[in-house]
């Protein structure tokens, strides 16, 4: 079944080689932005870890990992689905003070995606990771974090539209974030799946971040799955910003406050994940060693969909499609790279 829908009487605001400049400043743009509004040093990451660490992440608990041998060190590894945990890790090895941490550029593989207008199997976010304080566990420290972010996106859409005036054809971003709880959504729309209840609050709020993901709700499902050894369920979120070229809702960030041993305790045993205890990221989290962190990934490719307004990923990043997308895209005239 084909994915990709091509909105009618689409057209790209800037050519190929004005979105390639564009996707550069962009992403410089806001790298820095970010950097500086959360006190994030920039550091390299790994594309793959060793699969018995426990470090890489299986994301809703379900996705495959890419995993190959490496002979002559005897060793098994998996390419990343995304480095929440090897974050935390490394700001324990780097001895990150409190209010400080890291940002990398984050490339990954997905096998599992389904692709489509807003999916890849090819993953390009910024990750970002910040040691806090036990008093910052809280909702509004997680709420000025996000804010923070949201600000950070509208800045650079603010330069980007100055450099291209092509772009101002497009809304600017809201800075005014709407904070609405996933029960909150299925309250307000029952009988609605959960994209469909994004898509009814987000077109109404069109900057918004969903509080609490991966608990069960009244209905007794989650309003979609996180891994249990990330996130605590209590505290985290999704930035959704409403697409006025696709008329839906893009998810930009995932992210929350992390599990601190007593989350991750109970979202284990929560998930039937009890065998994680013994892997060495666990046992270290659930002893206490590693620190308190709030982290996320923002994605590249999205990022710049949105604010170069473009109505298909592959228009801003190079990955692999089905003959029947390559096909759709070309009759409506996109270039995918």
């Amino acid at each position: 079944m084909l994915q990709t829908v091509i909105p009618q009487g689409y057209a790209p605001c800037l050519n190929l080689y004005d979105t390639q400049k564009a996707i550069g400043l962009l992403k410089r743009l806001f790298e820095d932005t970010l950097g500086g509004a959360l006190h994030l040093r920039r550091v390299s990451a790994p594309l793959f870890v060793e699969a018995s660490t426990g470090l890489n992440d299986d994301l809703n608990g379900v996705e495959r990992a890419v995993s190959f041998d490496i002979p002559d060190a005897g060793r098994d590894a998996q390419v990343v689905h995304s480095l929440a945990k090897w974050k935390r890790m490394a700001l324990y090895h780097y001895h990150f003070p409190v209010g400080e941490g890291l940002v990398t550029e984050m490339n990954a593989i997905r096998r599992d995606e389904i692709p489509d207008n807003l999916h890849s199997i090819y993953v390009d976010q910024w990750d970002w990771e910040k040691v806090i304080a036990p008093r910052d566990r809280n909702v509004e420290y997680l709420k000025a974090t996000v804010q923070s972010i949201v600000d950070a996106m509208a800045g650079t859409q603010k330069t980007l539209q100055s450099v291209f005036p092509q772009l101002c054809v497009l809304p600017q971003l809201s800075r005014n974030v709407s904070f609405v709880t996933s029960q909150e959504l299925e309250d307000a729309f029952p009988g609605r799946t959960a994209k469909e209840r994004e898509d009814a609050w987000v077109k109404d709020h069109p900057t918004t971040f969903l509080l609490g993901i991966g608990a069960p709700l009244k209905s007794g499902q989650p309003h979609d799955g996180r891994a249990p050894d990330y996130d605590d369920w209590t505290l985290n979120g999704d930035i959704l910003l409403w697409d006025s070229v696709l008329g839906r809702t893009i998810e930009l960030s995932s992210m929350g406050i992390r599990v601190d041993p007593a989350a991750l305790d109970r979202q284990l045993t929560a998930a039937g994940c009890n065998d994680r205890r013994e892997l060495t990221f666990h046992k270290m989290l659930l002893e206490g060693e590693l620190p308190l962190t709030i982290g996320g990934g923002i994605g590249q490719s999205r990022l710049s969909m949105l604010l170069l307004g473009k109505a298909h990923i592959g228009e801003v990043q190079v990955s692999t499609w089905d003959d029947e997308t390559i096909e759709t895209c070309r009759d409506a005239g996109i270039i995918l790279l």
